[in-house]
């Protein structure tokens, strides 16, 4: 799975590129339906959250004393599960201004290439101590990784069908 990861990173950044850019700049910033976020809000909500996604591989990282691909399978059956309505964290919610498509697409872009480069160099199987995820604990670099992913995937979902509705 390792080495997958890479390969996963860049194709969830080249799906969700094209996904935002299939939006024109008026859709980007419209309430498709009651109690949803725009677009462009789920696009800012994917900027802060893999915002640090970077800082998580270049952080130090203690010894895994567990097989460091344990969670892969249980965070991708939670966040692909569409059927499961999520709420965000305060820190990572969008504001209720208007988005730039262009700047979303800019900030995406270079978000997920420092991860992309640091997935091929550095030690995945590492843990990351400094951050637990409820219910999960604390995740290896590359668990944090397979997370960026997921969590990006089931948004990329969220826009498509934002999409569909406004069309």
């Amino acid at each position: 799975m390792i080495t997958t990861i890479t390969t996963a990173l860049e194709n969830t950044r080249q799906d969700l590129l094209h996904t935002i850019s299939g939006f024109t700049q008026e859709q980007f910033n419209s309430i498709p339906f009651k109690n949803s976020w725009t677009a462009g809000q789920v696009a800012e909500h994917i900027v802060k959250f893999s915002s640090g996604g970077a800082e998580i591989l270049e952080a130090p990282g203690t010894d895994t004393q567990r097989n460091p691909e344990e969670k892969v399978e249980p965070l991708r059956d939670l966040f692909l599960n569409f059927d499961i309505k999520m709420t965000a964290p305060d820190f990572i919610q969008p504001s209720s201004t208007p988005k730039d498509k262009g700047a979303i697409l800019r900030s995406l872009e270079n978000g997920f290439d420092p991860m992309i480069s640091l997935s091929k160099t550095t030690d995945l199987t590492l843990t990351y101590p400094d951050f637990e995820l409820p219910q999960y604990g604390t995740l290896t670099r590359l668990e944090w990784l397979y997370f960026i992913c997921f969590h990006t995937q089931r948004h990329i979902h969220q826009m498509k069908n934002i999409r569909k509705y406004l069309n």
